[in-house]
């Protein structure tokens, strides 16, 4: 008699119950102590467990409200862990949570929900025995069911033999998950349609074509590739549309981003072509974007194809040309208690950057300290202030010591680097409002700075919002006087050109068309920095 298995709620299992109702229809044909082992495996408890436990964790993937957040949280326990470790003898409450975070039952939790958030748990196929005969090829049937979703593999021609076969597995598309296709596998037929011969173009045509369930007949690949996650993450320093470029392999494929995105690179396998998530998008299918490689080659192709024009020579005399923006690694800063992050502002000559650094350091003075003010009442030169030789200056200039410096009125000053060092040492929040060229010296492991780019509006708003704060122009040091659309045109112009140059450093973007607005916002990018994780570039948390 045919028992049936159920499961955990009560309800039966369908899988399992129409295995064995096959089971029953071929007793006739089927030895007994065979058939007998097969249904008491297919009743088991244990089995049925399973069965539950990997339906369940399959429905990840379908059910958005328990979709993985994140797939490294092992990670962040670490460095968790390392924040903790130097303060667990100043408090007994970083103590407990320290003890706590090392435990092996949380521990193992995280470590069970990277598995199945990087999907550790599907199957995968025993790789071909070794003492398969040489001369007989091996086959494999693959059925997938065609939906809204790519496939998630692309394919390629074989240089050498002329075949088609795959050429790669995107992360977490529909082909992954299977766990039966490979990079490597020749495909032989689509849906009984044989592509020898054919070109990828031609079998792209066959899937396009194809309704329902596509059966793959494979011949499997001598070795499988680790399809592992990577945990690299990087910032884009460029805008990337795959429907627009002529030579990504497949543009169905391709994500696209913005300068600034936040990119989970999950396979660097491909010289050319990485596949990528963005961060924090719950979509587990990953896409194709331009390797570093490859886009600093279009870079650079770029700007040899316009040097002869001068196309490419924009006033770039305060641009470092070796510079190719394209990606930089990073991962999550968190805050330290009592060592805060500088504030730079950068921006065009008159945007308001001074006015808002002025107003932030005057919110709280004793909190935001600025390099570089006036000299006060009652304040004695050599005490409050250095004054050296003009050969000294120089001297110092030439040993990179000072992270800005100019020329006012025949006299040379500066900003060293020392003061910013020992207002940061002092547990407060450095404010400087530099010349954008002083991110070359600004941006370091050391210093840590939290840049942010003061933008002017368009011009008809700037006009008017200039005109009606009666705002005075910084481009006359000799008379008092409102800007002119000149000044205007060429403060935009300026903006334009730090944007292209520099604001991929920047981790936040004001646009000063209301003052008032503007520092508050400014106030509220200074509390995030030193209340919430942000993302930085790599080396400045190793």
């Amino acid at each position: 008699m045919t028992a049936v298995v159920m499961a955990s709620d009560g309800s039966y299992d369908p899988v399992i119950s129409k295995l064995i109702t096959s089971l029953k229809e071929a007793e006739s044909l089927s030895d007994e102590k065979d058939l007998g082992f097969l249904q008491n495996l297919l009743q088991s408890k244990e089995l049925n467990a399973l069965v539950n436990v990997h339906s369940k964790v399959a429905k990840i993937n379908k059910d958005d409200r328990i979709a993985p957040l994140l797939s490294a949280s092992v990670q962040i326990l670490m460095e968790v862990l390392e924040l903790l470790a130097p303060r667990c003898h100043i408090s007994p409450l970083c103590k407990e949570v320290f003890h706590l975070l090392q435990t092996p039952h949380l521990q193992s939790i995280l470590f069970a929900h990277d598995a199945i958030a990087q999907k550790d748990f599907y199957p995968h196929l025993p790789d071909i025995p070794v003492e398969v005969d040489e001369d007989e090829e091996t086959i494999k049937i693959v059925q997938l069911v065609k939906s809204n979703e790519p496939l998630g593999a692309t394919i390629k021609t074989d240089e050498e033999t002329g075949k088609i076969i795959i050429a790669r597995i995107m992360h977490g598309g529909a082909a992954d998950r299977s766990g039966l296709i490979h990079v490597g596998d020749e495909v032989i037929e689509v849906n009984n349609i044989n592509v020898e011969g054919k070109t990828p173009s031609d079998v792209l045509s066959i899937l396009q074509n194809s309704e329902g369930t596509i059966t793959f007949k494979l011949v499997p690949s001598d070795g499988k590739l680790d399809q592992r996650e990577s945990k690299v993450r990087v910032k884009a320093y460029f805008d990337y549309e795959p429907e627009n470029d002529p030579y990504i392999p497949c543009k169905e494929a391709g994500l696209g981003f913005q300068r600034g995105d936040i990119l989970h690179i999950v396979s660097q396998d491909d010289s050319y072509w990485w596949q990528a998530r963005k961060e924090g998008e719950k979509t587990t299918r990953a896409g194709l974007i331009p390797s570093r490689a490859l886009q600093e080659r279009r870079i650079l192709h770029e700007r040899t194809q316009k040097e002869p024009n001068g196309d490419a020579k924009t006033e770039n005399d305060d641009f470092d040309r070796e510079m190719i923006a394209t990606y930089e690694e990073v991962a999550k800063l968190y805050p330290c208690p009592g060592v805060f992050r500088p504030i730079v502002l950068i921006g065009a000559p008159g945007v308001g950057r001074n006015e808002l650094k002025r107003r932030l350091v005057a919110r709280d003075p004793e909190k935001y300290k600025n390099t570089t003010r006036p000299m006060r009442p009652g304040e004695v030169a050599g005490r409050e202030y250095l004054f050296v030789t003009r050969e000294k200056m120089e001297a110092d200039i030439a040993a990179s010591k000072f992270i800005e410096h100019g020329e006012y009125k025949g006299h040379l000053y500066g900003t060293a680097a020392d003061s910013v060092k020992s207002i940061v040492n002092a547990s407060c929040v450095c404010v400087l409002g530099p010349h954008y060229q002083a991110l070359k010296s600004l941006r370091t492991a050391q210093l840590k700075p939290y840049i942010v780019h003061i933008r002017p509006p368009a011009f008809e708003e700037l006009k008017k919002s200039r005109t009606k704060a009666r705002a005075r122009s910084t481009f006359d040091e000799n008379n008092s006087r409102g800007f002119t659309d000149e000044e205007f045109m060429e403060m935009i112009k300026s903006d334009e050109r730090i944007n292209f140059h520099y604001g991929h450093f920047c981790d936040e973007e004001i646009v000063n068309d209301d003052l008032s607005e503007a520092f508050e916002k400014l106030v509220n990018f200074a509390n995030k920095c030193e209340t919430e994780p942000l993302w930085a570039p790599a080396s400045w948390v190793q």
